[in-house]
């Protein structure tokens, strides 16, 4: 298997690994779930390395296709996480030199202004003026600086729902979940499953209310 290009840009994070993991499963079309998308953001969070994703993708995908016997499809990314892990500790471990990242963002400034005021709108249209208001009042020229406060901002947001939310929706969010995970648990570490459970309610607490993702790797 040829070596993944590993120059790549911050926030094009999700999109290399979205891609990579369809190329690897041969089909373009495969939607990732919002388990999958969890998953992801657990990996952004805990910093690991855009090349130990790719690269655990590969290894996981090689010993699927060495199984003389194949039960079934691999279906989610939660697939891959064993891998990824060894990857990134790998990584961890070594002093070659890693891959410089592109400082130019993948969009213009203009854009990211006009991302800020449409998830603004979006906001007061659901009642959450103050929270619209801080976005209203941000800077756009320094990004890593942005997607910090937007991340502040966020939580905030994700802390009154949760407050809102009541205790027969919780429930049902956490079975969901665990539906979902069950298959995957043997295959994380304990803090590995209880940042992917916090990542997937907190996605599902903006998806159930309608509300947009604030961070630039949403744009």
């Amino acid at each position: 298997m040829s070596e993944p290009d590993l120059t790549y840009n911050y926030f094009n994070y999700f999109t290399e690994i979205e891609e990579h993991f369809q190329r690897a499963r041969g089909t373009s079309i495969f939607l990732l779930s919002p388990l999958d998308w969890a998953l992801l953001e657990s990996w952004k969070n805990a910093g690991i390395p855009l090349e130990a994703v790719l690269r655990g993708i590969d290894e996981a995908f090689e010993k699927w296709r060495a199984k003389p016997k194949k039960t079934q499809m691999v279906n989610s990314l939660a697939f891959c996480s064993q891998a990824v892990l060894s990857e990134a500790q790998r990584l961890a471990g070594t002093d070659q030199p890693r891959p410089e990242k592109r400082e130019a963002a993948p969009f213009e400034s203009g854009e990211v202004r006009a991302y800020l005021q449409r998830n603004a709108a979006a906001l007061r249209t659901a009642g959450f003026d103050d929270i619209a208001a801080s976005l209203d009042q941000l800077q756009t020229e320094d990004l890593e600086d942005l997607e910090q406060r937007l991340a502040v901002v966020e939580q905030k947001l994700i802390a009154v729902l949760r407050a809102r939310q009541s205790e027969d929706d919780a429930l049902a969010a956490r079975k969901a979940l665990d539906s979902q995970l069950r298959p995957y648990r043997g295959k994380m570490t304990a803090d590995q499953i209880s940042m992917l459970e916090r990542q997937y309610l907190d996605r599902d607490l903006l998806e159930k209310a309608n509300l947009p993702r604030l961070s630039l790797f949403y744009l």
